[in-house]
């Protein structure tokens, strides 16, 4: 890893690799490729889509109180998303459409089958696109401060037909960011209070939050992006920028900000079944703490939810459903397709620059974090070699 860093690939990271009791962490380079700022263990970061399986476990538990079910119709909290009409066809206009065949629910937004997301898509190509462009509710890096309220972006998304019938396709993201509102309206608090006060007050995540209060901005360094046209290296968000105020629109699809250690923990209660103070007996089961969730309900999240028929229609990358599936707000492995994936593994990638993965069956967690934002779907280098040399180590 120390290469990666020397080689500028990024300018610094945290990895963490953690199993069975014993916890490696390497901390290496800076914040900014500059070297004005060494990272540190406790360096915040901007997780982006890492938010995804945070805003599930949210969902689940309020499935798990009966505030909300995975099959009943959003209409009844989210009106603005009943009687939705399709588009004939994706690159006809928008007045051309059909009814939706059914309504959409809790599962739709979990499994992004809702029946709209990021369309991969030049502007101008898709009326639907371009208009969801114009309305500031297109799927696109995370910008906090560029999203409008909750009920004016679920009021603009409401008034945009759908891509695909709901459960129809597979289509990335914008599923978290619609249950981040509906999260809000069923538990009659905001989206922001209901993640501090029953995921990140149980498990400690301190420093987890949707934007970086002032006396912790210098935790934070910027995020790092290149630019397509020159291949410059270009400050995507500076430690003053977006994320250090808090935002008008909590994003459940990319609008986090943590640390290693913090999501650590959060991984480490999914590992534990829930449990938010790990443990264990020894036959396995997990031990004392807070429960956040049942483990029915953490298996649940973490198992493929796709139909053949919805992994063959959507994916971001070619190919990436004939090894992976979809849970709840995670990629699940269906086979080992090279050395560091496993049939059960699960866990996401923040495109800024954060991936997670935890193995059940070598109960292992990894946890990478950079502020340098990814320049395609792909995981960079840096992150395959990371996991490749997590599994490599086992020993046993």
């Amino acid at each position: 890893m120390t290469g990666h860093v020397e080689r500028g690939a990024v300018p610094g990271l945290v990895g963490v690799v953690a199993r069975r009791g014993e916890v490696h962490v390497v901390v290496l380079g800076t914040n900014d490729p500059g070297g004005s700022a060494p990272i540190t263990r406790d360096t915040i970061f901007r997780i982006s889509s890492l938010s995804k399986p945070i805003t599930a476990v949210a969902t689940l538990i309020l499935v798990e109180r009966g505030l909300l079910r995975l099959d009943e119709p959003v209409d009844r909290l989210l009106p603005e998303l009943a009687g939705r009409r399709v588009v004939r066809r994706l690159d006809g206009p928008l007045d051309d459409t059909v009814p939706a065949q059914r309504a959409i629910t809790t599962r739709d937004l979990l499994a992004f089958t809702m029946g709209f997301g990021l369309l991969m898509a030049r502007p101008g190509d898709l009326p639907l696109l371009d208009a969801a462009l114009e309305l500031g509710v297109a799927v696109g890096p995370p910008q906090p401060a560029g999203v409008p309220e909750p009920d004016e972006y679920l009021r603009r998304l409401g008034s945009l037909p759908l891509a695909y019938q709901p459960g129809e396709r597979w289509l990335y993201s914008t599923g978290s960011d619609v249950l981040g509102v509906l999260i809000a309206r069923a538990a009659g608090v905001p989206f922001e209070q209901f993640l501090r006060d029953e995921i990140f007050a149980p498990l400690g995540m301190a420093d987890t939050a949707f934007s970086v209060p002032a006396e912790k901005l210098s935790r934070l360094g910027a995020c790092y992006g290149t630019d397509p046209a020159t291949g410059a290296t270009v400050v995507y968000d500076a430690p003053d920028g977006q994320w250090s105020r808090p935002p008008v629109f909590p994003s459940g699809a990319g609008g986090l900000v943590s640390t290693a250690d913090d999501y650590l923990r959060f991984a480490q209660m999914l590992l534990e079944h829930g449990r938010a103070d790990g443990g264990g007996g020894d036959d396995g089961s997990a031990g004392g703490g807070d429960r956040i969730l049942s483990r029915p309900a953490v298996e649940l999240m973490t198992s493929d939810r796709l139909t053949p028929e919805q992994r063959a229609r959507g994916a971001l990358l070619p190919g990436f459903f004939e090894a992976h599936g979809w849970g709840f707000g995670v990629m699940v492995d269906t086979r080992r397709d090279d050395l560091a994936s496993a049939p059960g593994r699960y866990g996401w990638d923040g495109g800024m620059g954060t991936v997670w993965r935890t193995d059940p069956r070598e109960e292992m967690i990894t946890i990478l974090m950079t502020p340098r934002a990814w320049e395609s779907p792909e995981p960079p280098p840096a992150c395959r070699d990371f996991w490749t040399l997590a599994a490599q180590a086992i020993d046993d």
